[in-house]
């Protein structure tokens, strides 16, 4: 397992897409929190609220740029066969898979914490929600960890990479706020829309970033990635 996850952490990074991918993703949310209008600064208070807002929606083009080769380009250049000879079993190939864009969304994730000292240091107050904001940041990891799962399991469908990111792009979007929006239609108020919101992510990342961390959120995160991971599977036996 850590051999495939070895290979798709060089695969990444052994180009210049990667980085490039990083660095877009550091670039965006920096501009955003700290130069162009309505930012942080223009606050007048200490929070990264808008951070954690933003960040899903760009972690919705991040991560499945980064796992639409995963099965894709193993499929198209014929490697996938090979991989089957190694003693490996089929959970093992996915979870090194998984475990290895992972990996990678955190890499990206990690340089943001400067976010966090940054806006503690420019505080002349009491400074920022620590407790909240480290809420925020496991409600941020499972977040990426569903998407980095959804993204795995669509690779797994296609030979061809860029169909692979439209696919995940919508996937995620769509269980991401999908539900959400669905719970809003007027037919739908006072009954079963909080039923629908449950099913949605928005409504458990939302629920971990006010810093109480629930039993049920982190069963839905679980559930959700073992999911996919599980129709992952299934389409490599198909194979």
């Amino acid at each position: 397992m850590w051999a495939v996850c070895k290979k798709e952490l060089r695969q990444y990074f052994s180009s210049l897409t990667g980085y490039i991918a990083i660095i877009v993703f550091l670039l965006a949310n920096g501009l955003v929190l700290f130069v162009f209008e309505n930012n942080i600064l223009d606050f007048g208070y200490a929070t990264l609220d808008k951070f954690f807002q933003l960040a899903p929606w760009i972690l919705l083009l991040l991560i499945p740029a980064i796992t639409m080769r995963s099965f894709s380009d193993e499929f198209k250049g014929g490697t996938f066969e090979i991989l089957q000879t190694r003693p490996l079993s089929r959970w093992q190939i996915v979870a090194g898979k998984y475990i290895g864009s992972l990996f990678v969304v955190i890499i990206a994730l990690l340089p943001t914490i400067v976010y966090f000292f940054s806006i503690q240091q420019l505080s002349s107050n009491e400074g920022i929600d620590t407790g909240a904001t480290m809420g925020s940041y496991i409600g941020l990891f499972f977040l990426a960890a569903v998407f980095t799962a959804i993204g795995i399991c669509t690779s797994s469908f296609t030979n061809n990479a860029v169909v692979a990111f439209i696919i995940s792009l919508i996937a995620c979007a769509l269980l991401y706020y999908g539900f959400s929006a669905i719970s809003r239609l007027p037919g739908l108020e006072g009954g079963a829309d909080y039923y629908i919101e449950m099913l949605g992510i928005d409504f458990h990342y939302s629920s971990i970033s006010r810093g109480v961390i629930d039993t049920r959120d982190i069963i839905y995160f679980v559930s959700v990635i073992f999911l996919f991971l599980t129709i992952t599977n299934r389409n490599l036996l198909k194979r």
